[in-house]
C-alpha cells in the first residue's frame, strides 16, 4: 500500500490529536488547587467547566477549573485533527460497507469532541451529553466495527490493534455509565471509555505515515526524447 501526500497529512493529524488532548488535560488538572484534580474521582468534563461550584447530583463534587479555556480549545482542536484525519484517509483505508460505517461513526465521534468543547457541561448540559454520547457511544461502536474490516482492506491489516481498542472502549463505556470504577474510580473508567479512540488513531497515524509514498512513474524514450509517464 502506498500513501498520497494528503493521506500522509491526515495521518499526521491523527498522530497529533491524542498527545494534544492528554497534555491539555494534564496541564489544566495541575492548575486545580482546592480541591486538587483527581483522574480517579473527577470526570474529564470537569476540566472544561466554566464556573466553580458543586456539580453533578448523582456524584456531587466541587469543581473549579481555572484553566478551563485550555481544555476546551485543545478539545476543539482535537476534534478538528480527528475529523481531518478521517477525511484525508477516507479512501486509503479501503472500501466496503463495514469500512464506511466505521469511518462515518468515527467522524461523528470527532463531532462529539467539538460539542463537548463548545458546550461545557455547566453551560449546556444537554448538548454536552450529546457530544459525550457521540464519543463514547457511536464512536466506540465505530471503533469496534473498524476491527471487523475485511482483511483485504488496508484497515483490516491492523485488526488486532483495532479490536483490542474497540473492546476496551466499549467495556469502559458500559462500566462508566453503570458508575463502576473497578479499582480505578469512575473518573478513571471514563478515560478507559474515551481514550482508546484518539490513542488508536495516533497509532494508526504512525503506521500510515511510515508507509512509502507512491513511486514516480517510469520514464519512457520516445524518438530519442525521455518522456515521463
Amino acid at each position: 500500500m502506498n500513501i498520497s501526500r494528503s493521506g500522509r497529512i491526515g495521518a499526521l493529524c491523527w498522530v497529533a490529536a491524542a498527545p494534544l488532548f492528554l497534555v491539555a488535560n494534564l496541564v489544566t488538572g495541575l492548575r486545580w488547587r482546592d480541591p486538587t484534580y483527581s483522574w480517579a474521582t473527577h470526570n474529564i468534563s470537569d476540566l472544561g467547566n466554566a464556573h466553580c461550584g458543586i456539580w453533578d447530583t448523582s456524584r456531587p463534587r466541587y469543581v473549579c477549573s481555572p484553566w478551563h479555556p485550555l481544555t476546551n480549545v485543545a478539545t476543539l482542536t482535537t476534534a478538528v485533527l480527528l475529523a481531518v484525519g478521517i477525511l484525508l484517509t477516507w479512501r486509503i483505508l479501503g472500501r466496503g460497507g463495514m469500512v464506511r460505517a466505521a469511518q462515518t461513526l468515527l467522524l461523528l465521534a470527532a463531532c462529539g469532541y467539538a460539542l463537548v468543547a463548545l458546550y461545557p457541561a455547566d453551560v449546556d448540559e444537554n448538548l454536552h451529553v450529546l457530544g459525550a454520547f457521540l464519543i463514547m457511544g457511536l464512536g466506540n461502536v465505530g471503533l469496534l466495527l473498524a476491527g471487523f474490516a475485511p482483511g483485504t482492506t488496508p484497515l483490516g491489516r491492523w485488526r488486532r490493534l483495532t479490536l483490542t481498542a474497540g473492546i476496551i472502549a466499549l467495556a469502559g463505556t458500559a462500566l462508566f455509565f453503570a458508575q463502576q470504577g473497578v479499582g480505578i474510580g469512575v473518573g478513571g473508567m471514563e478515560r478507559v471509555a474515551v481514550l482508546p479512540y484518539p490513542l488508536w488513531t495516533c497509532c494508526l497515524g504512525v503506521l500510515l505515515a511510515e508507509t512509502p509514498a507512491p513511486a514516480p512513474a517510469p520514464a519512457r524514450v520516445d524518438h530519442g526524447v525521455v518522456v515521463s509517464e
